[in-house]
């Protein structure tokens, strides 16, 4: 059920099982952790500078496939610790700028991936929460950090205690993701961004992906990170595309990056570089 497609420097996963919201079981899983390895080995000999994670259908991806789960037999902890986990901290490490085009449902495990992601456009009318309170269970995947981060502990509880989902539009007026979309252009317009980051300074966006990931999981105060802001600076001054995007801006061009300095992600903590 999981595509992987690559072409003009840009890694597209397909979460394809449109029947079931894209729903994802153990098996599932361990497919996109070898689409998103083979990409990232591809990132490393510069024919991958964005990825794009999309979902077939009518929804994103509505969490892990319960149905075929027996609660009495269920190893909860061998499903969420030993292969979610480890995905979407393969999926924040990636060395390379993600997106994510989020429509319809995006739960549970979904939102994880989702969570996992550089960037996340989500459709106006996608819907996002916590359903568990219907089935006895509770929010997983990182949504209980992303939402009492974004949203506050009392808004938090409340989505959870009565199961209620928000908007895409919502979410992003919350402060959960990037942009809302129209649902009919939010994988075009997705499309045309990706492919923009796609040629820029790579090596640049890393850094970023770095510091920003450092000052969410380090709590970095302000002149702690302006001093590794001045370090990643100096680090990129030797790399090509720093020398092409300087002389550009002075012979009045455009720029022509290649990727060039392109650094291995470096993951500050387990969580990875990067989030929403």
């Amino acid at each position: 059920m999981i595509e992987l497609n690559l072409a003009d420097g840009i890694a597209e996963v397909v979460l394809n099982a449109p029947e079931k919201m894209n729903a994802l079981d153990a098996e599932a899983l361990a497919e996109l952790e070898k689409a998103y390895d083979a990409a990232a080995a591809a990132a490393s000999r510069g024919e991958v500078r964005a990825l794009l994670l999309r979902g077939e259908g009518r929804g994103f991806c509505a969490g892990r496939d319960i149905s075929g789960v027996t609660p009495a037999d269920d190893d909860v902890l061998g499903y969420l610790g030993g292969k979610v986990t480890p995905l979407l901290q393969t999926m924040s490490a990636f060395p390379a700028p993600t997106f994510a085009a989020v429509q319809g449902a995006c739960l549970g495990v979904g939102l994880g991936l989702a969570i996992a992601t550089d960037v996340v456009y989500v459709a106006e009318n996608a819907k996002i929460g916590s359903p568990f309170a219907n089935l006895g269970a509770t929010l997983d995947s990182g949504g209980h950090w992303l939402f009492t981060e974004r949203l506050g502990a009392h808004r938090t509880l409340d989505l959870i205690y009565t199961a209620e989902l928000i908007s895409g539009a919502e979410a992003v007026a919350s402060g959960l993701f990037s942009r809302a979309l129209p649902a009919e252009s939010l994988l075009e317009d997705t499309r045309g961004i990706v492919a923009k980051v796609a040629t820029g300074a790579t090596g640049a966006f890393l850094a970023s992906k770095e510091l920003v990931a450092q000052v969410r999981d380090q709590r970095l105060g302000l002149w702690e990170s302006v001093a590794r802001e001045n370090q990643a600076q100096a680090d990129l001054c030797g790399t090509a595309d720093y020398a092409e995007g300087f002389a550009a801006f002075q012979e009045k061009r455009k720029p022509e990056f290649t990727g060039a300095g392109i650094r291995d992600s470096r993951s500050s903590g387990p969580g990875g570089p990067a989030g929403p």
